[in-house]
């Protein structure tokens, strides 16, 4: 479009504007869905130069916010794409089998593996706290999360090899369920920070969980939530100190997914009313004694296994 396109016509968009635009819809592209988005935008924008740079820029954002998992390369396990393992802008450490994978961001997989540096790795000493931690986390995400994936990063203090200083841990929690075939899909992320006091045997433990579901059958509904969340135990021996740390989590994870249940239970009784007039354009009233009858109802409630 031109400037002498006739009255009313706007100025036309250049490459730079263009490309911001993509980057936005790109990244903001519902858990699972960035794909089918590229698809469209790509579309739209019939610029292949554009859209390579647009992707570039989004899909790295977008595997770190939504801690997208890949497979490893010799089939050992998954990498969860997070700035904690992030060594550079294709580089990600995989702390439990100590390796390196080099991603491709736009593709979402791993094309290379390479054992990790000595000096990419933690102490002996950190270790010892890091594994034990992983090993719980492990169990925990395996009988909460059909299809979790978890790992335990070192954010301070990895060269120190003995006890009397402090230290830093990270446990990042990543779930999806994918669904298109049935128009819904959901995320669940949760990154939980460990400080680690020496002089008060401490342990600070701050937590954020981050749930999102898209609904788009017939529309399009989203829940995007996020909570923060606080905590303390004190600092033991790697085993125990382990142990109370994956029950803290799993007693504030399971505390709000049942306040998210709870809400999604009462939808009747507040949200669905909030969403449409009582007396709608079919001059029909809305039943919403028997809201559970309605499939987005029911398959909200499935998508988030609401109920189990």
């Amino acid at each position: 479009m031109s400037d002498d396109d006739g009255d009313g016509a706007g100025e036309q968009l250049t490459d730079d504007q263009k490309r911001e635009i993509a980057v936005w819809f790109l990244s903001n592209a519902p858990a699972g869905e960035i794909r089918y988005v590229a698809k469209d935008v790509r579309a739209l924008l019939r610029d292949e130069a554009v859209y390579e740079a647009a992707a570039a820029e989004a899909y790295p954002k977008y595997n770190k916010a939504h801690l997208v998992s890949l497979d490893l390369p010799d089939r050992s396990g998954d990498i969860i794409i997070t700035t904690y393992g992030e060594l550079d802008r294709n580089n990600y450490l995989d702390p439990r089998t100590a390796q390196v994978a080099t991603v491709d961001h736009v593709k979402q997989t791993c094309t290379k593996l390479r054992p990790a540096a000595d000096e990419e790795l933690p102490s002996a000493y950190i270790e010892e706290f890091r594994n034990a931690i992983d090993v719980e986390v492990s169990k925990y995400v395996g009988e909460a999360y059909p299809k979790g994936v978890c790992a335990v990063y070192c954010t301070s203090g990895k060269d120190i090899e003995e006890p009397g200083a402090d230290f830093g841990l990270a446990v990042v929690i990543s779930a999806a369920r994918r669904s298109p075939q049935n128009f819904c899909n959901g995320s669940w992320r949760s990154v939980w920070t460990l400080e680690f006091s020496y002089a008060f045997q401490l342990v600070e433990i701050k937590g954020k969980i981050q749930v999102g579901a898209h609904y788009f059958e017939e529309g399009n509904v989203q829940l995007d939530t996020d909570v923060d969340r606080k905590d303390s135990t004190l600092m033991q021996t790697p085993e125990d100190t382990a142990l109370s740390v994956t029950n803290i989590i799993r007693h504030q994870e399971s505390e709000y997914f049942s306040s998210l249940e709870e809400s999604y239970l009462n939808l009747s009784d507040a949200t669905f009313k909030d969403l449409r007039r009582k007396l709608p354009v079919t001059r029909t009233l809305f039943p919403w004694h028997n809201t559970h009858a309605l499939s987005l109802t029911r398959d909200l409630a499935k998508e988030l296994a609401l109920g189990k």
